[in-house]
């Protein structure tokens, strides 16, 4: 039986990278030592890093004044090392509320001092499609505009990106990193775990402006771009394992014709999975179309007991990690780079099938 991992992360990787690691895991580069066992001082280390810098340069055409980092934390940790390194003008920063991690973002800045205005939220209608930046803003007013421009829970994305005027904008694009084309300069910031579309857990990517790498004080040194830029992201041990695997999926990504070519392939795969969905009499996708996510697919049936035997019955067939989160129950269909067009396609047959014989 073949097997379709739908986890919203940590995800699926590709076959590929996989075999590859397999292959090497007992020898890297035949130096008969383990890529879980070389000092990330090392001369193999820093070609690693180094390359798979170069590559996230590539892919995502990041222009020269920016830096590109490697964080550990999560995108978590980057929910306070944002605030703390660049909420120092006026200690107050924008949030568009599209959903429970843009407003766990405005939580940890307001926990650590900084005034944090909502301009708009769209819980009242439980995040089915995306706040509207109500008036303009201005840098005069705030340190920086943050927005998740895809919403991993909800199943909404923003394909375009919000009018900010001159206010910087930080972006956590952890869960359609590199699923979508964005234009780098758009942001002063990017951040985003790697564990949904780039790699295994353990490792958050940054890619800051230049301008905005500055001395400050009282910023924990293991949060502090400054010192991370100086050190090549080794201000302490980073994590060697997910560099090297990421590096891995980068190069798979180059091979599946960068973000161009791998969006192409996921708007195929969301497509075929939401065509289905609006033409079904028993399953429901909620969210407002011209919002709605390539890579987080959500969806339910009428009965919330009838979703429970959905989840049971496509894990039996192969189908995993279907279940939704908590917070809105039913299911959900993470469609991340790695997942072919052929699990879309078993899982759009399997509910098909599930739905004539209910």
């Amino acid at each position: 039986m073949t097997v379709y991992n739908f986890a919203a992360g940590p995800a699926t990787l590709p076959d590929p990278v996989i075999q590859h690691i397999q292959e090497e895991l007992p020898s890297l580069q035949g130096s008969g030592m383990s890529i879980l066992e070389i000092s990330h001082r090392s001369q193999m280390f820093d070609d690693i890093i180094n390359t798979a810098k170069q590559d996230i340069k590539d892919l995502m055409h990041v222009p020269d004044n920016y830096h590109i980092l490697f964080f550990q934390g999560g995108g978590t940790g980057q929910f306070a090392a944002v605030p703390l390194n660049l909420a120092t003008n006026h200690h107050k920063i924008a949030l568009l509320d599209s959903g429970h991690w843009a407003s766990r973002a405005g939580d940890e800045a307001a926990n650590l001092g900084v005034d944090v205005d909502v301009l708009a939220s769209t819980k009242e209608q439980h995040y089915t499609e995306l706040p509207k930046m109500p008036h303009p803003i201005s840098s005069a007013d705030y340190d920086y505009l943050h927005i998740t421009t895809n919403n991993t829970i909800e199943g909404t994305a923003y394909h375009t990106l919000p009018e900010h005027g001159d206010v910087t904008l930080v972006g956590d694009l952890s869960s359609n990193f590199m699923a979508e084309e964005y234009n780098v300069q758009d942001f002063g910031l990017i951040f985003g775990g790697v564990q949904k579309n780039l790699g295994p857990a353990g490792v958050t990517i940054v890619i800051v402006r230049d301008d905005l790498v500055k001395h400050v004080d009282h910023v924990p040194t293991i949060l502090d771009y400054e010192k991370f830029v100086k050190k090549n992201s080794m201000f302490n041990t980073p994590p060697v394992f997910a560099i090297y695997a990421t590096g891995l999926v980068l190069k798979w990504l180059k091979d599946q014709g960068g973000i161009a070519g791998i969006e192409a392939i996921n708007r195929k795969k969301s497509s075929l999975l939401y065509d289905f969905l609006d033409n079904s009499e028993l399953f429901n996708n909620n969210i407002k179309k011209s919002d709605r996510s390539l890579t987080n697919v959500p969806f339910k049936t009428p009965d919330p007991e009838l979703d429970k035997q959905v989840i049971q019955a496509a894990d039996e067939a192969g189908l995993k990690n279907l279940k939704g989160h908590r917070s809105v129950g039913g299911m959900r269909a993470s469609l991340y780079n790695a997942m072919p067009l052929e699990g879309v396609a078993a899982l759009v047959d399997f509910l098909s099938d599930f739905e004539k014989q209910h």
